[in-house]
């Protein structure tokens, strides 16, 4: 099938199996490699990146829903060189070890953070619930999308 769709606001137009994962798509077809896959199935959100404005696990998001869709990648993040406050917030709170779960993380935390600036501690808690961290234990990450949450309403 052709897919066109908006990655980091630029279009692409390429042919994909209409089965291909996001995940395949944004790492074999274009080198957006920023989206880890830690499991393949949907249930460590590494490969979490954001299509309209959801996070979604892009290794289980297949390329047939994704006509005209917007994703953001944990490249898109940043602009101009200027880290996004989450990411800001995840080097001060010590919540990066190994990194391979923090964009998963991080664009959880964008999506949930653009839709509701005030989410309550319990709706942090719960979106993050859904990621798996092999390295740091999870109260660095709740330290971080706390100080991330903060740093956006002051900002």
């Amino acid at each position: 099938m052709e897919l066109t769709i908006i990655i980091n606001n630029k279009d692409y137009t390429f042919s994909v199996d209409p089965s291909d994962s996001l995940l395949s798509i944004l790492r074999e077809h274009l080198s957006f490699t920023g989206t880890k896959n830690g499991c393949s199935q949907g249930h460590c959100g590494a490969c979490t990146v954001v299509v309209n404005g959801k996070a979604v696990k892009s290794c289980i998001t297949k390329a047939k829903k994704l006509e005209n869709a917007e994703v953001l990648t944990i490249e898109g993040v940043s602009s101009n060189f200027t880290l996004d406050a989450i990411q800001e917030a995840f080097i001060e709170a010590t919540a990066v070890q190994c990194g391979f779960c923090t964009p998963g993380y991080i664009m959880e935390l964008y999506a949930l953070l653009q839709a509701d600036p005030d989410a309550e501690k319990e709706e942090i808690h719960k979106a993050l619930e859904k990621h798996l961290c092999r390295c740091t234990g999870y109260q660095p990450i709740i330290d971080a999308a706390l100080l991330a949450q903060e740093k956006i309403k002051n900002s």
